[in-house]
């Protein structure tokens, strides 16, 4: 059995002027469609059509063989079928022009998908479009086998390749096998992004540490900004990876709460709320968990801080609703036991995992 990853690589800069005309072609494709589709959607007389990607890719048959076109048919059917799947849960006549003038406000980021075999690797570079590039290559692809991917631009120019290669699921046991299960629950409007049932923690608040920094080169309209934006990002990703990993490696089982993050970005703690990246955080477990034949689970938090995980109780000491967001020790006052919030939760969801997998789960 197989599973796919995808994979981001980063590209040399001496190949920025060749993708980027690459991604000048791949928007008038895209310019074209979308105004082709806004035609059909809106007729002066008869019935209007919603044009499917299989028709606009007849609509464009035959744009790579232009003079001085360099994507091939492949990269032009996938731009097609990306603009249809991106038009239908919107349900509008048209999307957004892309724009390919870097000095313009809307410029729109450099984009080159293409197919499964339009892409090879080979003696560390990559084949794409009669052209080489070369890149550092930190994840091994003469192993893999390429699938489809895209290229792709940062805010600072940089140029990425994002594809998908598959690599064998876990087979057998791990040696040496972990037996031990973990809860964590996620904080996100406080220092500690996720703390775990045994007491570990998370440190969040990336964005806030560079927040009076970011603040400066913005007012000076600098454009070191940029760069205080990936390191803040770039920041984010490998601690979330970090801990992500340690806690795949130690444990059999990980449970977490559902933690509704989409709904506290429309609130006044979006900030905060964004700097924890707890979706970002949930995935990596995931799929970290999935390769690693760990137990994952999302289950219920609800009461999960008032609770006592030692008697099980809801005692009147317990902090509660807006009031209690400040009380991050509390004592239990049914068995007096002390308890720090968010370890507490973590046990919580801990035992609510139990639970889960006393009953079944299922999904297995």
């Amino acid at each position: 059995m197989t599973k796919t990853l995808r994979i981001q690589l980063r590209l040399k800069d001496k190949h920025a002027c060749v993708l980027r005309q690459m991604a000048r072609e791949v928007n008038q494709v895209w310019n074209h469609i979308n105004e082709v589709s806004a035609r059909a959607a809106r007729p002066f007389s008869g019935q209007p059509r919603y044009l499917s990607g299989y028709d606009l890719q007849k609509l464009t048959a035959g744009f790579s063989q232009c003079d001085g076109i360099a994507i091939g048919s492949g990269t032009v059917q996938v731009v097609c079928a990306e603009y249809a799947t991106r038009r239908r849960p919107f349900k509008r006549s048209r999307l957004n022009w892309r724009v390919s003038n870097p000095k313009s406000s809307k410029y729109s980021l450099g984009w080159i998908p293409f197919k499964i075999g339009h892409a090879r690797y080979k003696a560390g570079q990559i084949q794409f479009a009669g052209q080489h590039f070369s890149l550092w290559d930190s994840h091994g692809l003469a192993d893999h086998e390429l699938r489809s991917g895209s290229f792709s631009e940062d805010s600072r120019g940089r140029w990425y390749l994002n594809v998908a290669v598959e690599i064998p699921e876990l087979v057998g046991p791990r040696l040496p096998t972990p037996t031990s299960v973990i809860g964590i629950d996620i904080d996100l409007g406080l220092k500690d992004c996720a703390t775990t049932s045994a007491g570990q923690k998370l440190e969040g608040r990336w964005y806030r540490a560079h927040e009076q920094k970011l603040a400066t080169a913005q007012r000076a309209r600098k454009k070191r900004r940029k760069a205080l934006h990936a390191q803040i990002r770039n920041q984010r990703q490998d601690a979330l990876h970090q801990f992500s990993t340690a806690l795949v490696k130690e444990h059999a089982a990980i449970f977490v709460g559902d933690v509704a993050s989409a709904k506290l970005v429309k609130t006044q703690m979006a900030k905060s709320t964004l700097d924890a990246g707890w979706a970002m955080f949930k995935t990596m477990l995931e799929y970290k968990s999935r390769q690693a034949g760990v137990v994952f689970e999302v289950v219920n938090e609800a009461y999960s801080t008032q609770t006592c995980s030692c008697c099980g109780a809801i005692p009147a000491s317990s902090p509660k609703g807006r009031a209690g967001l400040g009380i991050r020790e509390w004592a239990c006052s049914a068995c007096a036991t002390v308890h720090d919030r968010d370890v507490n939760a973590a046990r919580n969801i801990l035992a609510a995992g139990h639970g889960r997998l006393a009953g079944g789960i299922p999904v297995l």
